[in-house]
This record gives structure tokens, C-alpha cells and sequence, in this order.
């Protein structure tokens, strides 16, 4: 049994030569304990599949099922293994306060106020809004807010979270808090994650899984590590101790300094510009640290896939 397995989901709006396909036939599996990060453009189907996932939309066809329980059939079993904060402000009831909004959610999913008040001090404080639990939530910054929201999506200690855009319109300390946050949920209490996110460095950072979807179908699955392998190519990186001035390097190299260290950046390069370049910086007195083949970030990838064509060719 999988936290979250998609078979054939498809939803298509209006009919015959008007009809949309949303989100083209579509399989997902995400084990528990993952993090997967499902990334897009704007329009690609990432938020339709995850309110797919949480009930909220009624796919055209194919199957969800979350924790075992068949989405369409054995709802109310199926969503209460899920906490979400769907893309936008509106997670939460702004004339409430903190401490009101955890109350009602916690009362709206079955729970007792007795096992609510402790979660609901735990998670306010953790998140550093203790202090302000009873100051209504339209008061709050945007990153408090979304902090509101995470802890209303966590109240009953769902196994699953569903995150869509969840850092949109945070400033970067915020961002950064709420990245952290993501990863405490992740590695120290396990939760099964999926993300949607424009931050690719972040999603770099989190996901143990990638999914790119364009025009509403699944274009890469992979292990993060392995998507970016499988799209090193012939990108080499040399370090070095000592000075690298005088080296004559191919066209698009970069040199960077690395603290006592400097890296040397081969982009599309062949074996023997590396056994050059590697010449040349011992000609000019440099000590040979390290030489590895460097993987692309994975924004790099992420547009690469974007901007490819049917074949899985660049594109301009």
C-alpha cells in the first residue's frame, strides 16, 4: 500500500471540439515518507491533480487512492489521512483568531477540544505565533497567515500533506522559515509530501522526487539525483588549490573562487579540453584538488524539459 496512487486521472472541462484536457491521462505513485515535488508552468495541471487527490474535484477518469481508500468511493476515510494548503489565501477564516481557526478545524475533522489544545499550543509555538494565538488572523503578515494555514493542515497529525504553492507571496525570510519547516515535517515526523512550488531551488532541496507535468501530462518521474544525472552531459567541474592565472580555457567556461579553493566550470566539454585545461593549470602552478562531472541545478533541467519538443529536443 502507497500514500498516494493515481491510475489513468484525467479531467477534461466541456465537450466535444470545445473540451479541455486539463490534465491528460495520468499516473502518480508516491510511497510513504516521500517528498515529492510535482513542478509545472503556470496552467499545467499541478493544482487540479492535488484537488483531484483531496476530493475537492471529481476526475473525468481514472482512480485516486490515498492511504488504501478509493477516493471517489470511500471518501471520508480517504481524506482524513490528508492535511492541505491549496494555492491562495483563503485556508484559513480571517475574522477568527489563531487559536480559533486550529479549534474549528480540529472540531470540523472529529477531534475533542481536550485533544485539540494541546496540538494546537505545539504547533503555534513551534511556528512562533504563540504569543499571538489570540489576535484575529487578517491582522497577520503573509507568512503568518500561511503558517495559520500549515498548522490547521496539520491539526488531527495527518500522514499526508498536500502543499500547493505554499511559499507564493513570502519574502525570503519567510520562505526560508517555511522551507525549514517543510523539512522538520519531512525528515523528523515522516509525513508523506506533495509539493507544488515555482521556488526550484528549494524543490532541489526537499524533494526526494521530481515530477515535471506539461500541458496536463507527466513529461519526468524520477529521483531527484537521478533526474539530475541523467542531464549532467558533459559538464565537468575541476578544483584546484593555487593560482589558475595564465590557463587558457575553452569558450563558456567560468572560474569561481571557493574559499582557499577555485573552481573551474567546463560546460559541454569533451575529454580532451579536459585533459587541456588540466595541462594548463599545471603548466601555471596550480594543485589539482578534484575533477567531477557537474550536475545541472534543477531549474537548468526543469526548462530544459519545458522548452523540449515531443521528441525531447531543446527548443528555442
Amino acid at each position: 500500500m502507497t500514500a498516494i496512487e493515481t491510475i489513468g486521472l484525467q479531467k477534461t472541462y466541456g465537450r466535444g471540439h470545445k473540451a479541455l484536457a486539463a490534465v491528460k491521462p495520468t499516473s502518480l505513485i508516491v510511497p510513504w515518507g516521500q517528498v515529492l515535488g510535482l513542478l509545472g508552468p503556470n496552467g499545467a495541471g499541478k493544482t487540479t491533480i492535488i484537488k483531484m487527490i483531496s476530493g475537492l474535484i471529481t476526475p473525468t477518469a481514472g482512480t485516486v487512492r490515498v492511504g488504501g481508500y478509493d477516493v471517489a468511493q470511500q471518501r471520508a476515510q480517504a481524506v482524513r489521512q490528508i492535511g492541505a494548503v491549496l494555492e491562495g489565501s483563503r485556508n484559513v477564516y480571517w475574522p477568527l483568531s489563531a487559536w480559533e481557526n486550529l479549534m474549528y478545524f480540529g472540531q470540523l475533522k472529529g477531534l475533542r477540544a481536550t485533544e485539540i489544545r494541546p496540538r494546537a499550543e505545539r504547533l503555534l509555538s513551534e511556528l512562533g505565533l504563540w504569543q499571538r494565538r489570540h489576535e484575529t488572523v487578517r491582522s497577520f503578515s503573509r507568512g503568518m497567515q500561511q503558517k495559520v494555514a500549515v498548522s490547521a493542515a496539520l491539526i488531527t497529525d495527518p500522514r499526508i500533506l498536500l502543499l500547493d504553492e505554499p511559499t507564493i507571496g513570502l519574502d525570503m525570510e519567510a520562505a526560508r522559515t517555511f522551507k525549514d519547516w517543510i523539512k522538520h515535517l519531512a525528515r523528523d515526523e515522516r509525513k508523506t509530501i506533495l509539493l507544488t512550488t515555482h521556488q526550484l531551488e528549494g524543490a532541489q532541496e526537499l524533494s526526494d522526487r521530481v515530477a515535471v507535468i506539461k500541458e496536463g501530462e507527466i513529461i519526468a518521474d524520477l529521483p531527484t539525483a537521478e533526474l539530475l544525472d541523467r542531464h549532467a552531459e558533459n559538464r565537468f567541474e575541476i578544483r584546484v588549490s593555487g593560482s589558475v592565472d595564465g590557463t587558457v580555457l575553452p569558450p563558456g567556461a567560468r572560474i569561481e573562487p571557493d574559499g582557499d579553493q577555485t573552481r573551474v566550470l567546463l560546460p559541454d566539454t569533451d575529454d580532451r579540453d579536459v585533459y587541456s585545461v588540466l595541462e594548463g593549470l599545471r603548466a601555471a602552478g596550480a594543485g589539482l584538488v578534484s575533477v567531477s562531472q557537474a550536475r545541472p541545478s534543477l531549474e537548468e533541467v526543469f526548462i530544459r524539459l519545458i522548452h523540449a519538443d515531443s521528441g525531447g529536443r531543446a527548443v528555442a
